[in-house]
């Protein structure tokens, strides 16, 4: 008995030991994105009016990788050439899925797409991005992707600028202040935006 208490003990204290142990800092740290953008402080809002106005609509959670002196894109397989091959599956991001949860249904391309939580699968090309929502969440990366569970597909123009982005960014925003939401991506000198009508 006196050996199963000890036994116990040492299981106890090596649990505590472990669980007091925290991760490092994350190389590609994760990030949200909301619309609107100050939803997260509606509690400050002085009138009913304005924190009405702040309620989220969308929120995008990714991950935010650095270029680390890489290009984003590539068009063959050598290794170090690029961080994905165009035609292939990307994240679009690091780590696990990026994901977009709508508060409302909402309309992506001609598709309605009904409020709830999505993950999202990007295959880039060098002129446009075909973008894969996904019913399947909690997944890492596009590895977890099954085709058969998306729920939307829609392809976007991307276009480059001169300044280049070190991580990849994500902000939601509306051009002319409306219910048509601009899903804004850049990494690098790529851009791209998939515009989201809320219904």
């Amino acid at each position: 008995m006196k050996n199963i208490l000890l036994a116990a003990a040492a299981m106890a204290i090596t649990f505590t030991a472990t669980a007091q142990e925290f991760a490092e800092l994350d190389k590609s740290p994760m990030d949200a994105a909301y619309y609107p953008a100050q939803a997260t402080k509606r509690a400050f809002a002085k009138t009913d009016e304005q924190k009405a106005a702040l309620q989220p609509q969308i929120r995008v959670l990714y991950s935010r990788p650095s270029l680390n002196g890489r290009n984003v894109f590539t068009a063959t397989d050598e290794k170090g050439s690029g961080i994905t091959k165009y035609g292939s599956k990307w994240r679009l991001g690091a780590n696990e899925s990026t994901e977009i949860t709508l508060m409302s249904n909402a309309m992506i391309g001609d598709q309605v797409l009904p409020a709830g939580r999505y993950s999202i699968v990007v295959v880039p090309t060098e002129n446009e991005w075909t973008f894969h929502i996904n019913a399947e969440n909690d997944g890492w990366g596009n590895f977890s992707h099954k085709a058969e569970m998306d729920v939307l597909t829609t392809t976007i123009p991307v276009t480059t600028e001169d300044k280049s982005l070190e991580n990849l960014s994500i902000a939601l925003y509306s051009p002319n202040n409306d219910n048509v939401v601009h899903m804004k991506m850049g990494w690098g000198t790529y851009r791209a935006e998939l515009p989201i009508t809320i219904l």
